[in-house]
C-alpha cells in the first residue's frame, strides 16, 4: 500500500496539491494523510520580561489554551475541503486521515519529521502557501527542497 503525506495550510495552492493527489492516486491502494502544522505560540503569550507568579502562569495558560482552541477550530474547514476533493474523485474516506501538530518552531522540519517517521513514500505540497507573488516558492517549500534529501517530494503549481 502506498502512503502519501499531503502538507496543507488552507491556501488555494494546498487545495491544488490535494486535487493533484486525488487525480494521481485515484483507484490505487493508497492511504493519504492530510497534515497541518499549527504555528508556534506567539511570543507575547509567554514572554513578559519577568518571572511569572503562579496566578499569572494560570492566567497565561488560559490565554494560550483559548488561542490553541481558536487555531484548532480553523482546521475543521481545511480538512473538510480537502477530504471533499479526495472523495469526489473516488478515494474512499476510510483511506484518508488527518493529523495536526502544534508548538512547532520550524514547519518544514516538522513536515519532514512526519514524512520520515510515518514511512510515507511521497510528500506532496503546494508551491507556496499564502504568498501572492507569482513564480515564487514559499519559504516552507524552499526549506523542504533544501532539507528534504531522501524524501520523494512533489511540488504542485
Amino acid at each position: 500500500m502506498r502512503k502519501v503525506l499531503v502538507a496543507i495550510d488552507g491556501s488555494d495552492n494546498a487545495l491544488k496539491a490535494v486535487d493533484y493527489v486525488s487525480q494521481q492516486f485515484c483507484g490505487e491502494d493508497v492511504r493519504i494523510m492530510l497534515f497541518h502544522v499549527l504555528p508556534f505560540i506567539p511570543t507575547e503569550f509567554w514572554d513578559d520580561g519577568h518571572i511569572l507568579t503562579q496566578e499569572e502562569k494560570n492566567a497565561r495558560r488560559g490565554v494560550v489554551d483559548k488561542w490553541l482552541t481558536n487555531q484548532r477550530s480553523k482546521l475543521d474547514p481545511i480538512f473538510s475541503a480537502a477530504k471533499k476533493l479526495l472523495t469526489a474523485r473516488g478515494i474512499n474516506e476510510d483511506r484518508i486521515s488527518t493529523k495536526w501538530i502544534s508548538d512547532a518552531t520550524d514547519i518544514s522540519a516538522s513536515i519532514l519529521e512526519e514524512a520520515g517517521t510515518g514511512d510515507y513514500q511521497t510528500l506532496v505540497i503546494g508551491r507556496c502557501g499564502h504568498c501572492d507573488i507569482k513564480n515564487r516558492m514559499g519559504s516552507v517549500t524552499e526549506k523542504l527542497i533544501r532539507q528534504g534529501a531522501g524524501t520523494a517530494l512533489c511540488i504542485v503549481e
